[in-house]
């Protein structure tokens, strides 16, 4: 009888962590050498969207294509216009926005980024927080309005040089109500128009400016080949490509991609989204 106590004093002995000797037959949790208390594992800090350093005196800095030399990448861009007051024009029945050419991206798993409005965002929520939600595509700012930057640019109406980051930011707000998660701090002006005071008033909202190497030619097209023509020709190692989300704008978008997609990939080119080149030019890929 005095053996069995002293057998059951030194098992005590050995779980004295637990909370009644006898109660539980699992071991004490060890712990770490240091004496220290464990913890979880701290989560990686969310890595943040590759941009370029600003432009001379400090300006908005413009990035046009990635490098030649690193690899046979190439991003295709969609710009999702509609401008401020066509509203009318969708209650009407004209279409802005293209959710054949997303299937058909998604469908050729092509990564991709859309240059979009705020105006566009307002007026097709379901298809912004579909696009901003899909891994594949990344969301970037083309204004809220879609109104130029600058005088004479093909027409489009101007923003004031006051209003110019308001009309920005006015832009990202609208992919936030739309419940786009991360729109990219990318800007791409309305019409490609842009000058020093324009890029000098969006310095402060720490954007990187995106313009393109290679035009399509897709606004208004109605050949499909044709457009499918000037990308192939134009394509190079590190190219971006400027082409449209708008139905009613580019009608033969997304018939020109069938013939585009699967001739690059046969020359050996691999699809990226623009934050893949920026972050190659600033040797961060």
């Amino acid at each position: 009888m005095i053996t069995l106590v002293r057998r059951a004093a030194a098992l005590c002995v050995l779980g004295a962590a637990l909370a009644a000797c006898g109660t539980s037959g699992s071991a004490p949790a060890p712990r770490p050498a240091s004496g220290a208390p464990s913890a979880a594992p701290a989560k990686p800090a969310p890595s943040r969207p590759p941009t370029l350093a600003p432009g001379p005196a400090g300006l908005t800095p413009v990035f046009e294509h990635g490098p030649r030399t690193a690899g046979k990448t190439i991003a295709l861009t969609f710009d999702a216009d509609m401008t401020a007051d066509q509203g009318p024009r969708a209650a009407s029945g004209e279409r802005f926005d293209n959710p054949g050419l997303i299937s058909t991206l998604r469908r050729l798993e092509v990564p991709a980024t859309v240059f979009m409005t705020g105006r566009w965002a307002e007026e097709y929520p379901d298809e912004a927080r579909s696009i901003g939600r899909d891994p594949r595509f990344e969301i970037a700012n083309h204004s809220y309005s879609h109104y130029a930057y600058t005088d004479d640019c093909y027409g489009l109406p101007t923003v004031s040089r006051d209003r110019m980051r308001s009309d920005l930011e006015r832009a990202y707000t609208a992919f936030r109500k739309a419940g786009v998660p991360d729109a990219m701090p990318y800007f791409r002006f309305p019409g490609g128009c842009y000058d020093r005071a324009a890029l000098k008033e969006l310095t402060a909202a720490g954007v990187t400016t995106v313009q393109w190497d290679v035009v399509s030619g897709d606004a208004f097209a109605t050949d499909a080949d044709a457009v499918a023509r000037e990308v192939l020709d134009g394509a190079k190692p590190g190219s971006v490509v400027v082409m449209h989300c708008t139905r009613s704008a580019a009608p033969v978008t997304e018939q020109a991609i069938r013939t585009i997609v699967p001739a690059l990939r046969e020359r050996g080119y691999r699809f990226v989204k623009v934050s893949e080149l920026i972050g190659a030019a600033n040797g961060r890929a």
